[in-house]
């Protein structure tokens, strides 16, 4: 890189501070701070203006209001293709952001690379949010993925999942960057006001979920699984955004059944600032993580920074996160083909993962080990800088120059 024309990279993305709900927009916020150490980075997202210099926000063109979802995510994308005029590298994150990225490499002639948070054939339970905007949201990602300069997978389970889905795409232009985690921000926050606050007694056990209502975080399997656990263990969740009004009210159902029959019950259905969510990561006895579809699982490092032992579902990139018998357990779980993810035998899994639970809050001195040891993984394995100089090295390998 020269000192005098450094590499302007332009990542685009539909979510970025204070606009965050998901993995994907946390992890583009930690790799722009980082990657602005080692080129000039320009962050073009969705939503209302932002005021950090760098970063340009796009708002749904008026002329597609209320039209079709997916149909008003294209109107953006071309908005922001338009914006990367003079950038030496595209770089986009989920299919929100996909067609800015293919667009704009066939515009302004640059290389486009794609970072793989999650694939649209691998969550067809979309269709019930999206209608028919799912065929576009699925074209939207099979014609950057196919045409892509580079695909960054966020674990070695996402590599497998990308070929899998888009066979014409070539091996060789897959790469495997873990996500990465802000250690010193993540990390152990002895403090109670939080969890106290939110009804949470830290004196108890608690099995915490963070995560967004959608069926690729199984939380109805959480749900049912909870009817199992110990009467003295709390169960906490930072649970919201639901995909559909049929999810919703399952959830709800299951929650009050709970509530009918336990104490302890929280729900937090708004999104809570992360200093908030890092206590109550830390007074977890357990964080558990019942996906059904999960590329990576951002969150289990989060937990694991926080020193929790975590209960997760050994699928995708999960195993590649969470060391069973380590760092928490993984549960088993037998996938129809057919792209859902969803348990072949549902009441198995369900079984499965309430045993696990239980084994760990029954052994306190083990689950104190595991806490330990996440927090070594987590530091060790997964610091941002080492994602930010590896994304660099994907840049150049395309021929992304500044």
């Amino acid at each position: 890189m020269s000192d005098l024309v450094p590499l302007r990279v332009d990542l685009l993305t539909r979510e970025y501070p204070p606009e965050v709900y998901g993995g994907a927009g946390v992890h583009v916020e930690y790799l722009a701070r980082e990657l602005r150490r080692l080129a000039e980075v320009r962050v073009h997202c969705f939503g209302a203006p932002r005021a950090e210099p760098g970063v340009v926000a796009y708002a749904e063109p008026a002329g597609l209001a209320g039209a079709n979802a997916a149909l008003r995510t294209m109107g953006v994308d071309l908005e922001m293709a338009a914006g990367c005029a003079g950038t030496d590298v595209v770089h986009s994150h989920t299919w929100y952001a996909n067609l800015a990225g293919h667009t704009a490499k066939l515009l302004h002639g640059v290389p486009h690379v794609v970072t793989a948070h999650s694939l649209e054939p691998l969550r067809p339970w979309k269709a019930e949010q999206l209608g028919g905007g799912y065929a576009l949201s699925s074209w939207c990602e099979r014609t950057a993925y196919e045409a892509a300069d580079a695909i960054i997978a966020v674990s070695g389970g996402m590599r497998r999942d990308v070929l899998s889905a888009y066979p014409q795409v070539d091996p060789d232009r897959v790469r495997v960057v873990y996500n990465g985690i802000d250690t010193a921000q993540y990390a152990p926050d002895p403090g109670t006001d939080v969890v106290e606050r939110l009804g949470v007694d830290p004196a108890r056990p608690s099995v915490v979920y963070v995560g967004r209502i959608t069926r690729q975080k199984g939380l109805p399997y959480l749900l049912r699984a909870a009817r199992e656990l110990p009467a003295d263990t709390q169960l906490v969740l930072l649970a919201g955004a639901p995909d559909t009004p049929e999810i919703a009210a399952e959830v709800e159902e299951l929650v009050a059944e709970l509530r009918a029959n336990r104490s302890g019950v929280v729900w937090v259905a708004e999104m809570l600032p992360k200093h908030e969510v890092i206590q109550v990561l830390t007074h977890a006895t357990i964080f558990v993580c019942p996906s059904v579809y999960e590329p990576m699982g951002i969150v289990n490092l989060e937990a694991m920074a926080c020193e929790t032992a975590v209960v997760a579902t050994a699928t995708g990139g999960i195993p590649e996160v969470v060391a069973d018998g380590e760092t928490g357990l993984l549960v088993p779980i037998e996938q129809a083909g057919d792209g859902s993810g969803r348990p072949l035998d549902p009441r198995r899994f369900v079984a499965d993962l309430a045993a696990a639970m239980n084994a760990v809050l029954a052994d306190p001195e083990r689950t104190r080990k595991f806490g330990l040891a996440g927090r070594r993984r987590a530091v060790e394995h997964f610091s941002w800088d080492a994602v930010a100089a590896r994304t660099i090295e994907v840049y150049r390998s395309v021929g992304a120059a500044g």
